[in-house]
């Protein structure tokens, strides 16, 4: 008779936004992120962990080096009292990711690293590219990447070739973990920015969305045409939306401006490796794909995606700590550094310094 025990069982909420430079002011966002008494995780409980992928937020706040994002100060104090704590964030020009868990799930993460990748102009400005959180979480390794491709209907080549040039530069120094899908689990969302093949005006594909011809629609799409060939993000899978194109509207309205094709450019994407280690299965379970339409701030609407992350053993009870060394090896591990305490023991030694 088999018996399973759970290392781990969490609901996990990803999001992608991208913002058009607008400020988070005004933005209330409890129902975006689930505040507001109903959400997609079991039981109607809030998620464990939100990752949170923003693209063109302004990038005033750049040279800020000691200063979160105005996004990321948004979404803490959206949850604040809820007990949940800032675990990493990474910024490159105007793409962004943040990571926030429960307090107790904190002890259970390690080896946090954040990467980015440029693309746009060469790779030297960083207009496009990636952003990542990777970490052993609950003794599994976890990688988050937020990307920005490049934009427009005909520059398919493009968003390819900046697909495969974040998969080659993207590295970290985990052990076993050195690439993306070196990962257990790879969560991998943002502005993506495929269109639809073909000859359709924006106006022929404003009227199949207003008559719910999704799947007919999504036939032409190009992310769903390259992943069948093999082009690229073939190795991640997606629940294909059932909601309309979340570009391009008219700003502050729900109305699509037709100088753009609609078009799905937000999107979320998965990959779990299941059986890789003896004894233990890996899942991840999505429980829901949808598209926020009440938030009119940029011509891009937001999309969100909850998935069950599950870690389960066979035959025998593992401790995720267990699980930690048969995945990363037994080397110390290592989080992300606590920025303001470096910045606040930088100020006392200047201070000390400037008294002797």
């Amino acid at each position: 008779m088999v018996t399973t025990s759970v290392i781990a069982d969490l609901c996990i909420f990803l999001l992608t936004w991208n913002v058009g430079t607008h400020s988070p002011r005004e933005q209330d966002l409890s129902s975006l992120l689930s505040l507001n008494g109903n959400t997609t995780c079991p039981d109607n409980q809030l998620p464990d962990i939100y990752v949170i992928g923003f693209q063109e937020v302004s990038t005033s706040q750049v040279l800020k080096i000691f200063q979160d994002d105005p996004w990321v100060l948004k979404i803490a104090g959206a949850l604040q009292d809820h007990q949940f704590v800032k675990v990493d964030s990474k910024q490159l020009q105007g793409i962004l990711i943040t990571m926030f868990a429960q307090h107790k799930h904190i002890p259970h993460m390690k080896n946090i690293e954040s990467e980015a990748t440029r693309t746009g102009l060469g790779g030297l400005w960083g207009n496009k590219g990636a952003v990542s959180i990777r970490l052993s979480l609950y003794g599994t390794g976890v990688a988050f990447v937020c990307s920005h491709l490049a934009a427009h209907d005909d520059k398919l080549k493009e968003r390819i070739e900046d697909y495969h040039q974040i998969v080659d530069n993207h590295k970290y120094n985990a052990e076993g973990y050195r690439r993306i899908f070196d990962h257990d689990f790879v969560f991998w969302f943002g502005d993506l920015n495929f269109r639809l093949s073909g000859e359709m005006s924006a106006w022929d594909v404003r009227t199949d969305v207003e008559n719910m011809r999704y799947a007919d629609l999504l036939k032409l799409d190009q992310l769903n045409l390259l992943r069948e060939k093999g082009s690229a993000f073939s190795l991640l899978e997606e629940q294909q939306p059932d909601f309309a194109p979340t570009f391009k509207f008219v700003e502050g309205t729900n109305n699509y401006n037709l100088k753009r094709r609609p078009a799905w450019c937000d999107r979320i994407l998965h990959r779990v490796q299941s059986n890789i280690y003896p004894g233990i299965t890996l899942s991840a379970n999505q429980l829901s794909y949808q598209s926020h339409m009440d938030y009119m701030l940029s011509d891009h609407k937001p999309v969100s995606a909850t998935f069950s992350y599950k870690v389960d053993a066979a035959n025998r009870t593992f401790t995720d700590e267990e699980l930690h060394e048969m995945t990363h090896g037994a080397a110390p591990s290592t989080t992300a550094p606590n920025v303001s305490l470096t910045f606040a023991f930088a100020v006392l030694v200047a201070l000390s310094c400037t008294q002797l």
